[in-house]
């Protein structure tokens, strides 16, 4: 698996399955109705932001993160980042390979520590892979999202000094 800057030439191979994964309403705060030009905007991020794919030896995209300052101004030296992988290659270690490089960036880039802002709680396997590339919770908003079928479930905010 190779991870590379995302270009616009990839947006047509990542629009698919983001869309199908903020349809889904049960891992992202975006509005389930999304569309396209605006997924794009928000996805396809420009400095000091980051977009990149993950593909495999065909080209194939497997799944992409941004990552890009936290906060502006005076907290502007906390990452952090977003993951989506298509499900059809999920399993394979797409997610985990996308969190190293995401770390390793924000190393690079000077950034003090990452923190993540809404990971839902029935996320377990985002939460299990964060907590074991080094995040913890720091807190939790009760019943910050409303999940389709499991109704209000809390948000974790996860953090990892860098």
């Amino acid at each position: 698996m190779l991870i590379r800057e995302a270009t616009a030439a990839d947006w047509p191979a990542i629009w698919p399955f983001l869309h199908t994964i903020v349809a889904a309403g049960e891992t992202y705060t975006y509005p389930q109705d999304l569309d396209e030009p605006t997924a794009r905007d928000m996805w396809m991020l420009r400095p000091p932001g980051r977009t990149v794919v993950a593909v495999d030896e065909s080209g194939t995209v497997l799944g992409t993160a941004k990552m890009n300052p936290n906060h502006m101004g005076r907290a502007s030296h906390i990452a952090s980042a977003s993951f989506m992988v298509d499900p059809q290659y999920g399993g394979r270690g797409v997610g985990r390979a996308l969190g190293e490089h995401t770390l390793v960036w924000a190393r690079a880039e000077g950034y003090r520590a990452m923190q993540f802002n809404a990971v839902v709680e029935t996320n377990t396997g985002a939460v299990a892979l964060w907590k074991s590339l080094g995040f913890e919770i720091v807190g939790t908003l009760p019943e910050g999202f409303r999940h389709p079928t499991k109704g209000y479930v809390g948000l974790h905010i996860m953090y990892q000094k860098l």
